[in-house]
């Protein structure tokens, strides 16, 4: 199989690089440093522009993660243009370049977040719910969403996977705050009884080959683990793992001075069900935190 992959040097898509490069497949990354690609995503072959591969056989799949990230720095005018342009343009213009293929690709396969669902308080959701009341997130993934969904009109069979925050032991969320709670500074975030979902990075990566394994499998799947917690929980659960105290909170209304509307992504929650995903049959590997944190810790030692 020939994959495109966009995004794929970061951290998700260098572990699905790893993945199907260990399955035998043909891997290329859009990359906007094509020649550090190679290194960095297992062998693959980097390209700077879509057009590199008009004379090259043709793509069978595409497992879009491109977009800037979103809690690296506060949503200024000019950080919320960058991050819609990394997301719904770039989507947009792999979408329009599938479409002019004489054989468009088979599959595509699209990051999404579970952002979409917004802050919800206490109400479960899964798949099937209600975009909520917008704001800049949710407004953000809904909108890369629909520009995903148009590639249905190639008869491609297209999926988004909303992502929780991913844990692994090599970036991301994880790898922020373990310094921190090394040192036993770590505490919950504002009042802790905020909803989190999260997934273990090898459960991910699974779920893609999962999706893309399964004919049926088509719409919108949340990846993240069946065992969501509480912000106040998942402290403890870290604090726990890593032999420290965790006492030092941060309050609401200090993460709203330092941060701006973004500090929603810390206190806002979203109590988030993996309907769809766990009916197309998938079995996690990491269901609970303990056990997922547990062997990402050990991984690191």
């Amino acid at each position: 199989m020939q994959i495109l992959l966009t995004g794929g040097t970061g951290l998700v898509g260098r572990a699905l690089c790893r993945h199907f490069q260990q399955q035998g497949d043909s891997l290329v990354v859009l990359s906007r440093q094509p020649d550090k690609v190679a290194g960095l995503c297992s062998g693959a072959r980097g390209i700077r522009n879509l057009d590199e591969l008009d004379n090259s056989e043709p793509v069978d799949v595409v497992i879009n993660l491109a977009g800037a990230p979103i809690a690296d720095r506060p949503w200024t005018k000019n950080r919320r243009r960058m991050l819609r342009e990394s997301r719904i343009d770039l989507t947009r213009n792999l979408v329009d370049w599938m479409g002019q293929r004489e054989q468009p690709p088979a599959v595509l396969l699209s990051a999404s977040a579970t952002g979409w669902y917004g802050d919800r308080d206490e109400e479960p959701v899964d798949e099937t719910s209600a975009p909520p009341a917008p704001d800049f997130a949710s407004q953000l993934c809904q909108d890369w969403e629909a520009e995903v969904m148009r590639a249905e009109a190639f008869d491609s069979r297209v999926a988004c996977l909303r992502f929780a925050p991913v844990l692994s032991a090599e970036g991301g969320m994880l790898a922020k705050l373990l310094p921190v709670f090394r040192l036993g500074l770590g505490g919950r975030l504002g009042n802790g009884q905020q909803w989190m979902p999260w997934i273990h990075i090898d459960d991910l990566v699974r779920l893609f080959a999962h999706v893309l394994a399964n004919d049926s499998c088509r719409g919108v799947y949340n990846a993240c683990s069946p065992g969501v917690v509480r912000n106040a929980e998942f402290t403890r659960t870290l604090a726990h793992t890593v032999r420290r105290p965790a006492l030092l909170p941060a309050p609401a209304w200090a993460l709203k001075l330092l941060l701006g509307e973004m500090s929603i992504l810390l206190t806002g929650g979203q109590h988030v069900q993996p309907k769809r995903t766990a009916d197309s049959g998938f079995d996690w590997h990491y269901p609970e935190l303990s056990t997922a944190l547990q062997q990402l810790l050990q991984k690191q030692a």
